[in-house]
């Protein structure tokens, strides 16, 4: 292969703050005024020398030949851009600029490597409105430039270094700023929150045919206690593993440091439903609440909320669960939607074609017998998305992408507190590349449900992409420990697989690496993550057997697909997946095709 084109480089880059926020609010304001500043700012960069090699409309990255041209250049806009937000009258836009010279890797028009990724972090790390410069950049222009420097200290710079030395070149911006609060970062000291286990109800009937019925009383109590923040709860799936695995329960109980158990049975007959639960506490083997229930059907979610309410009482005492205050506790008052409800969702739980196809059946009879049945809808659209992923259905893509979301718009339109709704659309609009949704749907799913794994996977994945990757990593990891074989998977893979991204974007390279090593079937996306890391390390692929055999099965193609299906807007992530695509080329790590 041919050499990698590398030269010596200054970076600018620049990026308009809260731009995402300002188009939620006013489209057609802040795109006037995009207009204007970017035509301020191109301007300043020709008339300086400087070429732009790539822009996103809100952010912009140009090289410059001389590094003083670079810091002029940057004055300039930023001081013209002040003057324009305060004698325009129109919607007040601020920009930050980075600037860093250091080697940078040329492919065609663009540029990547060390130079473009530290200008990217120093202006995700300015103040808005103002210039922040690398130490490099600084000593060849602090006395060369018209304006001032002043040391701002060392910055933690994501992925690059943790003692970054810094400067604030001063603007009109810098003159006017009022200084920020001080913000305490003392951490809290974490409680351990008690580990609680729902067990499958056993099922008393001589009969399979209400098995939907307990299994969807079993599932709504492990929904309800997962709404308790002070609680943390085993996942669904994890417990019935359990239960059906016919394993040690002392294994069971080591395994996720469960602290109490929540068994029961029930029998329904007709309209009828007799349900017996106990809590036990597992290190004492102590009964610490039982109760049998003689009810109609139309009582059930009655039921369920004295169950959760008694079980929360007896492990946390007299607390207020504001987290159970939600506006419509019950899916349905029509109980024939709800069993068809029930119905679908096992069906759903069954991942199979058949199933899949009597399960949309049944959730279109729930939507018939009641069209305000909010979960019917939500179901259907994760049923749906089911169907695609698993590809049991012949829809396009797009047109299943377009009624999930339909079903789900009209969901949360009934209930704006169901949580599988946000918990899907925020999957939809990771998907789609609309971060700042998707973070915003995540965030409301997990104020609903804490505890939910699909939901701490969901959520987490929306952080990292929008930059708080430490709790979208720690929320990453949360969910493989709660439920390490997710619904529908037969291993781990799925679960080690999330925090292998996880922990690549929040720069823990050596649990990247374990990770990825401990996977059944090392993926395209976990190798080249795996591989960065690495690389990052300054270890030797050649030394990892099992990821160089890894790359091996893929080619350049594939890890570009991959870097462009991620829709991740952080340049500085790019940018360096893209260099070890090209040093994979280089050293013949992967497929040439």
């Amino acid at each position: 292969m041919g050499q990698i084109q590398r030269r010596f480089a200054t970076i600018l880059a620049t990026d308009c703050v809260g731009f995402s926020k300002h188009m939620s609010s006013n489209e057609e304001a802040t795109l006037e005024s995009l207009k204007f500043c970017r035509k301020i700012i191109d301007d300043s960069i020709k008339k300086h020398g400087g070429t732009i090699f790539h822009t996103a409309g809100d952010s912009v990255l140009a090289e410059f030949t001389s590094p003083i041209e670079s810091v002029n250049c940057a004055v300039t806009f930023q001081n013209e851009l002040f003057d324009w937000n305060q004698t325009s009258g129109k919607l007040h836009l601020d920009w930050r600029v980075g600037i860093h010279c250091d080697d940078v890797i040329v492919e065609g028009d663009n540029f990547y490597g060390n130079g473009v990724n530290i200008a990217a972090r120093l202006e995700s790390q300015c103040d808005p409105g103002e210039v922040l410069v690398s130490k490099l950049i600084n000593d060849l222009t602090k006395d060369r430039v018209d304006a001032v420097s002043t040391a701002a200290g060392k910055k933690v710079l994501k992925n690059i270094s943790s003692d970054f030395e810094v400067f604030n070149i001063s603007t009109k911006n810098t003159q006017t700023k009022k200084p920020l609060p001080h913000r305490d970062k003392k951490q809290e000291i974490k409680q351990k929150k008690p580990v609680l286990s729902v067990l499958p109800f056993k099922n008393l009937n001589k009969n399979e045919d209400s098995s939907f019925l307990i299994d969807g009383i079993f599932e709504d109590i492990t929904t309800e206690l997962s709404m308790v923040r002070q609680l943390s709860i085993v996942s669904r799936q994890s417990s019935i593993n359990f239960a059906e695995s016919g394993g040690s329960e002392d294994d069971f109980i080591k395994k996720f440091d469960v602290g109490y158990l929540i068994t029961g049975n029930a029998r329904s007959s007709g309209q009828k439903v007799r349900i017996s639960v106990s809590l036990n506490q597992t290190g004492s083997g102590q009964i610490l609440w039982s109760k049998k229930f003689d009810r109609s059907l139309d009582d059930i979610f009655e039921v369920q909320d004295e169950i959760v309410r008694n079980v929360t009482q007896e492990i946390l005492g007299e607390i207020e669960l504001l987290s159970l205050q939600r506006a419509k506790r019950k899916p349905t008052e029509n109980m024939n939607s709800y069993e068809f409800l029930l119905r679908g969702k096992e069906l759903h739980h069954q991942f199979n074609k058949e199933a899949n196809k009597e399960a949309l059946k049944m959730f279109d009879s729930a939507i018939k017998s009641d069209p305000d049945n909010a979960q019917a809808y939500a179901w259907k659209a994760c049923t749906l998305g089911q169907a695609m992923v698993r590809q049991f259905t012949d829809m396009k893509m797009e047109d299943a992408f377009t009624e999930c979301s339909s079903l789900i718009q009209k969901a949360v339109s009934i209930d704006p507190n169901d949580f599988e709704c946000h918990r899907l659309l925020s999957a939809i609009y990771s998907v789609t590349g609309n971060q700042g949704l998707s973070l915003e749907h995540g965030k409301k799913a997990y104020e609903l449900v804490p505890n939910d794994p699909r939901i701490l996977q969901q959520y987490g994945e929306a952080l990292l992409k929008t930059g708080d990757t430490k709790l979208g990593c720690d929320l990453t990891i949360r969910a493989l420990e709660y439920d390490p074989v997710a619904q529908g998977q037969t291993n781990s893979d799925k679960r080690k697989s999330d925090v292998v991204f996880a922990s690549f974007m929040d720069g823990r390279d050596e649990l990247c690496l374990k990770m990825a090593e401990e996977l059944h079937s090392l993926d395209q996306k976990s190798a080249l993550f795996a591989a960065t890391a690495a690389h990052q390390m300054e270890k030797d692929i050649d030394d990892l057997e099992w990821l160089k055999s890894g790359l091996k099965n893929s080619t350049k193609i594939d890890f570009e697909n991959v870097i462009e299906g991620l829709k991740i807007n952080d340049l500085v992530i790019n940018n360096t997946l893209r260099e070890t695509v090209a040093l994979g080329m280089t050293n013949n790590l992967f497929n040439v095709l």
